[in-house]
């Protein structure tokens, strides 16, 4: 399913039947990866009096309950409402979803304990006002990310500088492979977030970060079009599906 589309004056040539989907799905057991210290999530059939809400034990459908954190157990969408006072919703905040994309892979720098995405870092990779997503796959990139216990692993971060940097280089959506932009431990101080979004002063509401991607290795680094799907969800975050398209 060939098709041509047009982004930033520029005409380009994709296939829509071969899609690269870079998300983790959600499931009700212990493989699901898990961050900020919760449980795994959980998927349960409904229960009224005798009512199971499962075929298998005599009902006309399943029909189950899903209990999870977006933040915690898998890819998801945040806007800027995700560290506001005010309330502001992924679902109001992004109303396109096709992006020129550009994938990277980055190894972070070791500072102490830390593990580090500098803005040293993403010069090397990206120029300004080159691209309006960005992914950022870091190294080493192991499948166990789609499984991974996240709380108290001190996972790599961005930097400030760095956040400040994809800003003013015009990236309007970052997606990572990671549960945070931010470093796990931080005191609340969340620079990075509040860099990229340019919180609190001239807030850029249109802006999204993209946490817990998962980009398989086969997936090479270079420009893509990339579709963000959401679920319609009234919340700072939501569940997501970015899935890239080779441009031909």
């Amino acid at each position: 399913m060939k098709t041509s589309i047009e982004l930033n004056r520029k005409t380009y040539q994709t296939d829509l039947s071969k899609p690269l989907d870079i998300s983790i799905g959600l499931r009700g057991d212990a493989k699901n990866p898990v961050a900020w210290y919760l449980d795994a999530p959980k998927i349960t059939p409904v229960k009224d009096g005798d009512f199971i809400g499962k075929v298998s034990e005599g009902a006309s459908v399943n029909f189950n309950n899903i209990q999870f954190n977006p933040h915690a157990h898998g890819t998801h969408t945040e806007c800027v409402g995700h560290i506001s006072r005010e309330f502001y919703s992924i679902n109001q905040t992004l109303k396109t979803f096709f992006f020129f994309s550009k994938l990277i892979s980055v190894e972070p720098e070791i500072r102490g304990e830390d593990r580090v995405i500098s803005e040293a870092i993403l010069r090397e990779k990206i120029q300004p006002n080159e691209t309006e997503a960005l992914i950022i796959r870091t190294l080493p990139n192991f499948r166990e990310k789609q499984t991974k216990k996240y709380s108290h692993t001190n996972w790599p971060y961005l930097s400030e500088e760095a956040a400040v940097y994809l800003r003013n280089s015009g990236v309007k959506h970052l997606l990572i492979d990671l549960p945070s932009v931010d470093k796990e431990k931080d005191g609340g101080k969340l620079l990075a977030h509040k860099a990229f979004w340019n919180y609190p002063k001239n807030t850029r509401f249109d802006a999204t970060i993209t946490e817990l991607v998962y980009v398989p290795n086969f997936i090479e680094d270079g420009d893509y079009l990339l579709n963000l799907q959401i679920a319609s969800f009234e919340n700072d975050a939501s569940p997501s599906k970015p899935v890239l398209y080779k441009f031909l």
